[in-house]
């Protein structure tokens, strides 16, 4: 259980260093000055870690971004930095081959991260270089993205696991687990819901903490709530999410934020001060400072002091307001013009199961309007999930095919027809695609497990009640009262009943596979840190508020996502 005088939050910065000094180590065993090639979506985690200047201490002479073509470099040792990816490992085969077919030699080395897979060293095996290159494991499990956040930034996991059936990752979010358990365990208790979740249960091993740092552990599937990622975001952060895409911690705001001709990076964490009630809140603590410092007087050692040092800070909080101001103003721009009340309406009526036909009628709407296939898909997959399912055939589309598959868009099986759509679904793959509409509904509706566990676990807040979104009085208020993250609601009630008893009607309506593992010796975990650990993915607005009263969480989640990440990650253009 978790008490009130909760405890500070572990110093994550020892992930970062673990993986600096590791990366260093595996540079140097290829001496000399050498090239360096990172795979696309290694160059932000990387940056967080080790910059250029860090790089260029050990011999790292270029930097190029790996894009499947021919290389350029002269230099005579090429080093890779990728994720173990079958056509990445091809690739470097290929430059192995063009290199030997003109009587060039080079000395390569492959760096896999976070490991390396038999089926990549099978591939040089096969392409016939794999005498002719060196490879080792950059075993780069965990990115710290703010104090309480940490991230695996593994976003294939999801369609790798939940779609295609593949458990390679899986072994490595087992490995990032337990380098958090050697650092800062033991846990005492394990918690966990999912198929994913109970194949990478915490094993007992190595314990090198003698005061742990994190007493609790939850993990949970991303498929036991997918309800929670198909809603609208609404809290800042998860709007700037939406509209410029925060990668790795960060967000690139463009000219139309800047006012200027550049694009300029912005991090987004706990040391970012500008929140726009804390920033005038800090700004009259610091004018009534200046006040007091002025009736007392400053030499001119004060003086300069109070020019370097608290002006400079000022200045750039000045300049990050600007820059959030801008962003608000292009957030707003662009949620107006897409109707952005009315499409809450329709979200928040289909999370209650009032209105239905109108629901329908909106989407029907936004489909035809052509606003945006991966919103047209997110409405419809919400439809889905919170009424139980389609009534049209969608097999022959790959895309929805997949949609279908993973339990996002499901056809309604005989007897459980509600009141939905025959849509024109062809009209989200192709504009030619004619789609027959009609306005069939059925009245037998049957309750779906959204609905049930909605009301058992009482998801959806009493309506009528005013809801103060600057004073919010529980976890509903990230989205606008509406709605209580199911994934948080299971972390609270969990932590509440100290376990899963006398929730067998909730975990069977979420397809089971429950379970609460506590180490051996471990006394409770009174004053301790919880670890949520989400397979795949956290959400923005998971992340931006408590979840019981004196614990304090850490999430831990294999990427951070939104509602078009998830969706784009199942289109049919995925080879």
């Amino acid at each position: 259980m978790c008490l009130r005088d909760a405890p500070g939050l572990p110093d994550f910065s020892l992930l970062k260093r673990l993986a600096r000094d590791q990366l260093i180590y595996l540079l140097e065993q290829l001496p000399g000055k050498k090239d360096l090639f990172i795979d696309a979506d290694l160059m932000s985690p990387l940056d967080r870690i080790a910059n250029v200047t860090t790089l260029k201490q050990h011999e790292v002479d270029k930097l190029y971004k790996v894009e499947l073509k021919p290389v350029v470099s002269v230099s005579d040792q090429l080093c890779f930095l990728i994720r173990p990816r079958i056509q990445t490992v091809k690739w470097i085969a290929d430059v192995v081959k063009s290199d030997k077919a003109v009587g060039r030699f080079r000395r390569y080395k492959i760096i896999f991260t976070p490991q390396k897979f038999y089926a990549c060293e099978t591939v040089l095996e096969e392409q016939g270089v794999y005498g002719d290159v060196t490879s080792d494991e950059w075993e780069f499990y965990l990115l710290p993205l703010d104090d309480d956040i940490i991230s695996l930034e593994l976003p294939e996991f999801f369609r790798d696991n939940f779609l295609e059936g593949d458990q390679r990752w899986v072994t490595t979010a087992g490995s990032a687990l337990r380098l958090l358990h050697f650092l800062f365990g033991p846990f005492s208790k394990v918690y966990g819901i999912g198929r994913c979740a109970k194949v990478k249960q915490v094993e007992d091993g190595e314990k090198k903490a003698q005061n742990p740092d994190i007493g609790n552990v939850f993990l949970i599937d991303r498929d036991v709530d997918f309800v929670t990622p198909l809603c609208s975001q609404v809290v800042y952060e998860g709007l700037v999410d939406d509209i410029f895409r925060i990668k790795c911690g960060s967000v690139e705001f463009g000219p139309d934020v800047t006012s200027t001709d550049k694009s300029l990076k912005v991090m987004l964490n706990s040391q970012d001060k500008v929140h726009v009630g804390e920033t005038q809140r800090k700004k009259e603590i610091w004018w009534e400072k200046q006040r007091k410092k002025k009736r007392c007087g400053m030499d001119i050692k004060q003086m300069k002091a109070f020019v370097a040092e608290e002006l400079k800070g000022l200045k750039q909080e000045h300049r990050l307001l600007s820059l959030h101001i801008g962003a608000c103003e292009s957030i707003m721009k662009k949620k107006t013009k897409q109707d952005f009340q009315e499409l809450l309406k329709t979200e928040h009526s289909l999370l209650e199961g009032f209105e239905i036909r109108e629901c329908i009628t909106y989407i029907e709407e936004h489909i035809n309007r052509q606003v945006s296939m991966i919103e047209s898909l997110r409405l419809l997959c919400l439809l889905s999930l919170t009424e139980n399912g389609e009534s049209y055939g969608i097999e022959h589309l790959l895309s929805f095919a997949n949609l279908r598959q993973i339990g996002l868009l499901v056809e309604q099986q005989p007897g459980e027809t509600l009141t939905v759509m025959e849509s024109k679904v062809g009209k989200l793959v192709n504009d030619k695609t004619a789609g027959k509409l009609t306005d069939a509904f059925s009245s037998l509706a049957k309750k779906s497990n959204f609905r049930a566990l909605s009301k058992r676990l009482m998801l959806i807040p009493k309506t009528g009640e005013e809801y103060d979104l600057r004073v919010p009085r529980d976890m509903a208020y990230i989205f606008s009262g509406a709605y209580i993250p199911l994934s948080c609601k299971l972390i609270e009630q969990v932590l509440e009943r100290d376990g899963w008893t006398g929730f067998e009607e909730v975990t069977r309506m979420l397809n089971g596979h429950e379970f609460a593992v506590t180490e051996r010796g471990e006394q409770a975990s009174e004053g301790r840190s919880v670890l949520m650990n989400e397979l795949l993915s956290s959400v923005n607005t998971n992340i931006t508020f408590p979840l019981a009263k004196g614990c304090k969480f850490i999430v831990l989640t294999t990427a951070i996502t939104n509602s078009s990440r998830l969706l784009e990650s199942l289109l049919d253009n995925q080879g």
